[in-house]
């Protein structure tokens, strides 16, 4: 028993450390040096995509397993998240040092504390390497560029307007209202007949921020209202800001919005228009390809949003320079990124394209969209493109994080509760105030 025994230590010793070895490896596999168990560099793209039926997701998915095609020795992972959720992430991983490979940020203030921290690599070289610079529509690439540098390309440039269901309209005798008024007297109506009048996504609260930002556009008679804030010119006591705050609580209480707003995500709310539960959505015009292959297209069409009370110019639009691909300036892979990232460029316009999803691209597009079969929609959208005379970026592209922050918060309150909007100036002004001080 005991010269059996003696034979069978050996073996389990033997055992024991092959199977530490084999742990020890695949540490060294996942973690140290950002390869996969095939050898192959393995990339971090993450992104704003993660509806699996959109067709954003679609056109990354297509471009990304072209690319892994065509280079076998790299293998791209995909973290997709919704804007919020890939805010915290992001904002979380950054604290560390330890972003991914390639990830999503916005134009503006929102990524330069990016920049200041020497988080983001300079994409200028690989801008200039070929024909890629060219692509993007002329100063769009402004908006993230800092000190001359470029530090992210913007998968879009957008405007804001209201999304509106010509059958809705039609079978309760209204036109696409020209003044705030109109726009309440519809609500009401819509509202009467059991039918959501505007649907918005306010679980993602830059969602509500875009539509009262676009209220102040007009109440402050054009744009530039953050922009005087900032330089002292203005507060947020400035009654074209009070005054929108009590047009946008008009619109809670005229019963605007469906019930559990702040609960609803993006694309549930997005399909609540699509499928004619809703009768507006007010939304970027990169909404436009969902709208392509709603089966609800043909009643599908769009306006600017109205005057208020008098004031505003309705070709003055809420703007949105696109949210925009970086990378990580540490990236264990930076050129390996960087020629992915210029192949994924190369390709949105074209695959886009295809997929009728090219409304709305910060890139210029290589063909006629009426001859490819796009819808009204798309082609009513790209005409109110040519009416923009000027308008204001979004809140947070403007203001500095923690600012932005109370004034998500702040709006998406005015869903739920009534609040002063005395209040709702006071708690802007101080976090203004405290933050631009230091």
């Amino acid at each position: 028993m005991y010269n059996r025994l003696l034979k069978i230590k050996p073996l389990l010793m033997l055992l024991f450390l092959a199977m530490l070895v084999l742990i020890v490896g695949c540490g060294k596999n996942d973690s140290a040096n950002n390869s996969t168990d095939k050898g192959q560099v393995k990339l971090v793209f993450q992104n704003i995509y993660p509806d699996e039926t959109a067709t954003n997701h679609k056109v990354m998915k297509k471009i990304v397993n072209a690319y892994m095609d065509q280079h076998p020795d790299v293998r791209i992972d995909l973290d997709s998240l919704n804007i919020d959720q890939q805010k915290l992430k992001l904002k979380t991983q950054a604290s560390g040092k330890n972003l991914p490979d390639i990830f999503v940020v916005n134009a503006s203030a929102q990524m330069k504390p990016f920049v200041d921290e020497g988080l983001l690599a300079p994409l200028d070289d690989m801008l200039d390497k070929n024909t890629l610079r060219q692509t993007f529509q002329e100063g769009i690439l402004n908006y993230y560029t800092f000190d001359g540098k470029t530090y992210a390309l913007p998968d879009g440039n957008n405007i804001g307007v209201m999304y509106y269901n010509k059958q809705i309209f039609s079978d309760l005798g209204l036109t696409p209202p020209q003044t705030f008024t109109e726009l309440i007297d519809a609500v009401k109506k819509i509202k009467s007949e059991g039918i959501i009048p505007i649907a918005i996504a306010e679980k993602e609260t830059w969602t509500g921020s875009i539509l009262f930002m676009n209220i102040v556009l007009r109440t402050n008679n054009g744009p530039g209202f953050l922009d005087d804030v900032i330089a002292g010119k203005k507060t947020f006591h400035d009654p074209a800001f009070i005054e929108a705050i009590e047009a946008f609580e008009e619109l809670v209480d005229a019963g605007a919005f469906q019930e559990g707003a702040t609960t609803t995500e993006y694309a549930e709310a997005e399909t609540l228009f699509r499928t004619g539960q809703a009768a507006m959505y007010y939304m970027g015009t990169w909404a436009t390809s969902g709208m392509e292959t709603s089966d609800h297209k043909d009643y599908i069409d769009v306006f600017p949003f109205p005057t208020v009370h008098g004031k505003g110019n309705v070709r003055d639009f809420m703007l949105a320079p696109g949210s925009a691909f970086a990378i990580a300036q540490n990236s264990p892979h930076l050129e390996q990124a960087k020629d992915f990232l210029n192949y994924f460029m190369l390709q949105w316009p074209k695959e886009n394209f295809e997929m009728k999803a090219a409304v709305g691209l910060a890139q210029h597009v290589d063909g006629d969209f009426q001859k490819a079969g796009y819808s009204d929609i798309s082609i009513n959208v790209l005409n109110l493109f040519q009416t923009v005379q000027g308008g204001d970026l979004a809140f947070d592209n403007t203001m500095k994080p923690d600012v932005a922050q109370v004034h998500l918060k702040a709006i998406q309150r005015l869903f739920v509760e009534k609040v002063s909007p005395q209040d709702i100036a006071d708690e802007h002004q101080k976090a203004f105030e405290k933050s631009y001080a230091q």
